[in-house]
């Protein structure tokens, strides 16, 4: 069957349509998808504005339009960390419920960590062992552990490469004292969840999901999107501290020049990069991978074994 895949995150707002059936590799036909910055579209009580909803709305109108040009038969619509943690949250998806007839489901940060967790257990396989999975979204940072398709642990921080950009970054480029207090934020918040991933033991392989990750490993000389899926991609640590540095230094625009960096996600970059150097450097991490899927996979074959299992 075509499912479509409806992620309301705090970047973009992206239709991904597959075709799926239980037992199969989902294989992409369609992706749509609108910069929509909901993480910045925050007032100063933390609800999203009338113009950032009724954008949302026309958004989620087109992708509608999108799934039913495509033929999708079911669509999977969620919405994360920039709705979840809107003060006006209920009225917001009220609203598009109301004016789009979509019902999102407001993942938790932790069912966040353990769909994302799930897609990297199916893309690995088994053989991997236990796995450390880091996704750094646009809202917050998820980190899962564990040897089955349910990890063992699981956490959600709001650490995501938006929201941090827009709270502690605001020059282009950054002050160096604003850069050195995200550093110091950033470690305090991922220091505090080591302990309760490093009971279970060291991993076996480490794998990154999320754009960032996905252009951190580009500049730092991985292959590009264009070479395929199959192709292994990975980040050093080691790359990744000799960069930080240098995307300080950088203006918007100029991030904007490197490879594989949209124009989009260039003024959050920096913001990424200190999360994810933070997470390899207390987590003990030398290198890892980057794998392809990630949450938007997870929701698929979430539900792709719930059919099969009806």
């Amino acid at each position: 069957m075509r499912l479509g895949v409806l992620d309301v995150g705090s970047n973009t707002v992206h239709l991904l349509v597959v075709d799926a059936h239980p037992g199969a590799c989902p294989l992409p036909a369609h992706s749509h998808k609108a910069e929509l910055r909901l993480a910045q579209l925050l007032d100063d009580d933390g609800a999203i504005g009338p113009q950032g909803v009724d954008r949302l709305i026309s958004v989620v109108h087109e992708a509608l339009q999108a799934a039913e040009d495509k033929g999708v038969e079911d669509l999977l619509p969620f919405a994360t960390s920039a709705v979840r943690e809107a003060r006006n949250a209920d009225d917001v998806l009220a609203r598009v419920r109301t004016e789009t007839g979509v019902e999102l489901q407001v993942l938790t940060g932790e069912e966040e960590a353990r769909l994302t967790f799930l897609a990297a257990r199916r893309w690995f396989g088994w053989s991997a062992g236990k796995l450390l999975v880091l996704d750094i979204g646009g809202g917050s940072l998820e980190i899962a552990y564990g040897i089955d398709e349910e990890p063992d642990a699981a956490a959600s921080l709001p650490l995501g490469a938006g929201r941090l950009t827009a709270g502690w970054l605001p020059g282009d480029p950054p002050a160096p004292d604003d850069v050195r207090a995200l550093r110091r934020h950033v470690r305090t918040e991922v220091a505090r969840t080591v302990g309760e991933f490093s009971r279970f033991g060291p991993p076996d392989r480490v794998v990154a999901t999320s754009k960032t990750f996905k252009q951190l490993a580009r500049i730092a000389g991985a292959a590009r999107s264009a070479e395929g899926l199959y192709v292994q991609r990975e980040l050093k640590r080691e790359s990744l501290e000799g960069w930080v540095p240098r995307l300080a230094g950088m203006t918007e625009a100029e991030r904007a020049e490197l490879p594989g960096v949209s124009e989009g996600r260039a003024g959050q970059l920096l913001a990424g990069a200190l999360v994810a150097e933070a997470a390899m450097d207390l987590f003990g991490v030398e290198r890892l991978e980057i794998c392809p899927w990630a949450l938007r996979e997870g929701v698929i074959l979430r539900r792709l074994d719930h059919m099969e299992s009806v």
